[in-house]
This record gives C-alpha cells, structure tokens and sequence, in this order.
C-alpha cells in the first residue's frame, strides 16, 4: 500500500484493493503462468474465439464461490452491470434503484430504454410506493448496490427481499464493495445474509478485493443463457485477458483459505473508525464498511486537508462534484488489509496533526 507520487514515497489509503490480493505473490505467479501460455489478451469476443481454459474454470470457480447455477465473465464490472439491467428490462418494464447507487447501474437503466425511477437511499417505503403506483409494467427490475461505494453504508437487502416478493420483481444487487469483505467465505452480503435464493442476479467485480480487473454475472442457468443471447456488452466486447481470469481464479481461492485476511480488515476498520470520530472528533457518514467518508462539505475544504495530509506522506485524494451531490464532498478514506499497523498509526498521526492546518476552526465538532 505504499507508492511514490511526486518523487516521495506515500502511504496510500485511495484504492479498493481492500484484502491487498493485487500483489500477493501467488497471484503474480498464476498471471504470469497464464502470460506466457495464452499471451497478453484473449484476441476476441468469447463467442468467437476469446474463450480459452482459464475462461472456463474461473467461471466454475465462481460459480461455486457465489453459490450460483452459472456466471458469465466480462472485461469490467461496469460492463457487468450494463448487461445485466440493459438486457433484462426494455421498452415496457419499470427499473427502481437507490438514488446513490453505482454510475454504471444508472446508465445501464438508461440504456435499457426501461422506465426509470429512483428512491431516495434506503428511503425503501418509498420503494414500496413506487412499485405500487407500476401494477401493469410487463417486468419490474429492482437495482441496489450492496455496499455503496461513496458512504461505505450497506443496503437492507432483507427489506428490499420482502418488497421484491410482495410486487412479483427480480433483484439485481451489484456485490463490488462487498466480494472479499462480507460472508462466511467471502462472496458479499447476499452471503453473510442467507438470500441467495432470493436475489435472482448478483454482479461483481475482481478489481477491488479480488485484486485483479474484469468482472461478472452471476445468476440462473436460464438467465445466464439469456444474456449470452441479448446482452449486447456480452456480445460486442473483447473477452476478458485469459491471465486476468487466472490470477483472479487465484485470489478466490485465497479469499476462501484465509478468513483472518478478512477478519483483520473489518477489526481495522471498526478500530480506525472509533478513533476518527470519536477521538479526533471527524465527522464521518453512516460507513459499515473498509470505505470510511470524511465529510467535509465544500470542494476547498476537501482539497485543503487531502494536501495537508498528503504532506504528512498520506494519500488520500478528495471526492467532489460531480461525483457526489453539493456539499458533500470528502475525503474517501478506504483501507486494506495489505495496511500494516505502523501505516495506520501514520494516517491517525497526521490527521491529528494536520486538522488545525486544513480546516477552518469550527467545521469538525468537539470529540
């Protein structure tokens, strides 16, 4: 978790490498393995010629791992996430998702050329009232996030369940921030909540605890064989490299055999969390997950503490507008497992000692 920017070595508390499996030598090791076997790329779409072995068996290992009937891969969650929405509602269909949900779950439903609402987040009466007022869309598509990646908070996904069940709608929930951190072996919250008879799709992503880049679908053998026919970013993209499928392969494997990765990361982040809000007095959002918010309010205060801080050889950038609403922008601190306890030390250390420096007297309450 260490790098250089400007020519100084910084601790880098940025990424979403959250179990720090990117640079875990066996995962090197199997990309390389598959490098020198298949080369840098799969050469082209999977349903021409870019479906190789490693293909095939991480599609079996995650299927096993996300105890699901079938998964198809894809070059990147976001891709993941435009097929599985776009391709499952149309003209016709209604789609319902949380308002802070992924980008790339609103521009799958645009594309969709479904009907589109949104509720406030986690506002899910008002879920319920929108579903209520759609009896006659032919397909309802209700879309969440597991943990949003902004506030670091998770769904209520035994709320949203009973709701799906009552208006007759299939569940998409996007597992990215929560592979790796939550379940008995690591697949996400549908996991660590018992619903995977009750989620119909569940998307994902390797580039963040997995370590690696590409991403997936995970879902019915009969909704699986649907999108190989429909979902256009399925049909019209380049397969996911083959070295890619291997290492994250690889990192599964490790997320399963090692829980005490995992166990370490959620102790370190409830541990840092307390001591940021309530010893150092930073207000924080509602985060139950390794992505702790700093709120901050405006864009110069934001920018004013993430120099600081990187001063003190900590990076941590700041989060404005666009990417989230009017003063709400922050710092987005996230932390690894990869962290060792002298890194954490060092982030504690130079926020206490940069506070003052940063922010103007007033912002932070009294811890």
């Amino acid at each position: 978790m260490h790098g250089i920017l400007d020519g100084r070595e910084v601790v880098f508390f940025s990424g979403n490498d959250y179990l720090g499996l990117s640079r875990h030598p066996l995962v090197i090791e199997a990309a390389m393995e598959s490098l020198r076997e298949f080369g840098a790329g799969a050469g082209a779409a999977q349903l021409i010629s870019g479906r190789t072995r490693d293909h095939e068996e991480l599609e079996k290992k995650l299927q096993s791992f996300m105890n699901a009937e079938a998964v198809l891969l894809f070059p990147s969650g976001y891709q993941a996430n435009l097929a599985a929405v776009s391709a499952l509602a149309g003209e016709g269909d209604l789609v319902v998702m949380d308002k802070l949900n992924h980008a790339s779950l609103i521009d799958a439903s645009r594309m969709s050329k479904a009907e589109l609402r949104v509720f406030p987040h986690k506002h899910y009466k008002k879920l319920e009232e929108i579903l209520e007022k759609y009896p006659d869309k032919r397909r309802k598509l209700i879309v969440t996030d597991a943990v949003f990646s902004m506030d670091g908070d998770l769904a209520d996904l035994d709320a949203v369940c009973a709701i799906k069940k009552k208006y007759h709608a299939l569940l998409v929930v996007d597992e990215a921030h929560a592979i790796g951190v939550f379940g008995l072996k690591g697949s996400g919250l549908v996991e660590e909540k018992k619903l995977w008879q009750e989620v119909e799709v569940r998307t994902g992503t390797f580039s963040k605890a997995i370590g690696g880049q590409g991403g997936f679908i995970a879902a019915s053998r009969e909704i699986i064989d649907y999108l190989v026919n429909t979902a256009r970013p399925f049909i019209f993209s380049t397969a996911i490299a083959p070295h890619l499928c291997r290492a994250a392969h690889r990192a599964i494997g490790i997320i399963e055999s090692e829980p005490p990765l995992r166990k370490r990361l959620l102790w370190k982040t409830f541990e840092v969390r307390d001591e940021i809000q309530k010893d150092l007095g930073f207000p924080m959002g509602p985060s139950q997950s390794p992505i702790l918010p700093l709120l901050m309010g405006s864009p110069e205060q934001a920018l004013a503490f993430s120099q600081a801080l990187l001063e003190e050889g900590v990076y941590v950038p700041a989060i404005r507008p666009p990417a989230v609403g009017p003063n709400q922008s922050r710092l987005r601190l996230t932390l690894s497992a990869a962290h060792t306890d002298e890194d954490f030390k060092k982030l504690l250390f130079a926020m206490k000692t940069t506070k003052s420096l940063a922010i103007p007297a007033g912002v932070y309450p009294q811890a």
